[in-house]
């Protein structure tokens, strides 16, 4: 039986390869086509391309004589809806926790040779404060904007949304290294507690639909049960260090 033929057009120049020409050929290849890859290499040769099929943008495909289109195009025409950048998804925070998840499994091993103790369960809250910081701080002006939308205390002090990011960064921080607990206890009770009441707020008695900030301004994550669950922790966190055993590392 004759192998599947697809031609494929795609800007491949000195000065950049076109990343969705590239996808466009792995997913021809993955679906069993034979690709005849024509390679665009000058903006002239790309221009002309265009200029001659009266389209946009490369790359572009076709399939038996017929124009398919652009990568998202030809997702399309394998059955394959392209994601919708403006789609809610936990994916974000999945990630991060599972692989705080994973840091705190990991130290724990190497610290005592055993994955599951209690310190594991404190190293994993640890982390994923830190990690969290750390996807606020890559643009700490669009965390505080997005945060505007349902903290109750940022909403009062405007700069509070740029200071927390750092506030939860460095109680992380002092929480994995057990140093300078009543700085990190009270600062974890403060920003957890009023968080857990804001997002408590917004969206069980406001019944508002809103995107959170706790993974950085330009996520989709949905503001819920992940946010409330995320400001618990802390809040949890630091009872557990005040109270073990009664403030041990004070």
């Amino acid at each position: 039986m004759a192998q599947k033929q697809a031609q494929l057009y795609r800007m491949d120049t000195p000065e950049h390869t076109c990343p969705w020409g590239l996808k466009s050929l792995d997913l021809l290849k993955r679906n069993g086509f034979e690709v005849q890859d024509h390679r665009l290499t000058s903006r002239e040769q790309t221009d002309a391309f265009m200029a001659e099929h009266h389209v946009e943008t490369t790359p572009q495909t076709f399939i038996d004589g017929k124009r398919i289109g652009g990568y998202e195009d030809l997702e399309r025409f394998f059955g394959k809806a392209p994601r919708d950048e403006d789609t809610p998804t936990y994916t974000p925070v999945i990630a991060l926790f599972g692989m705080a998840a994973l840091m705190a499994l990991a130290t724990s091993w190497a610290a005592f040779g055993t994955l599951v103790t209690v310190e594991t369960a404190e190293w994993f809250i640890a982390f994923s404060m830190c990690l969290l910081a750390l996807q606020k701080l890559r643009d700490v002006d669009g965390f505080a904007t997005m945060f505007l939308n349902y903290d109750l205390l940022a909403q009062r002090w405007v700069r509070y949304g740029k200071i927390y990011p750092f506030a939860e960064g460095l109680t992380g921080i002092l929480m994995i290294s057990g140093a300078l607990m009543w700085i990190s206890i009270p600062v974890a009770l403060f920003i957890g507690t009023i968080g857990a009441v804001s997002v408590f707020k917004a969206v069980y008695i406001d019944k508002r639909e809103l995107k959170c900030a706790c993974v950085g301004g330009d996520s989709n994550v949905p503001l819920g049960f992940v946010s409330l669950t995320e400001n618990l922790m802390m809040v949890a966190m630091a009872l557990w260090m005040l109270f073990k055993p009664m403030g041990m590392g004070l």
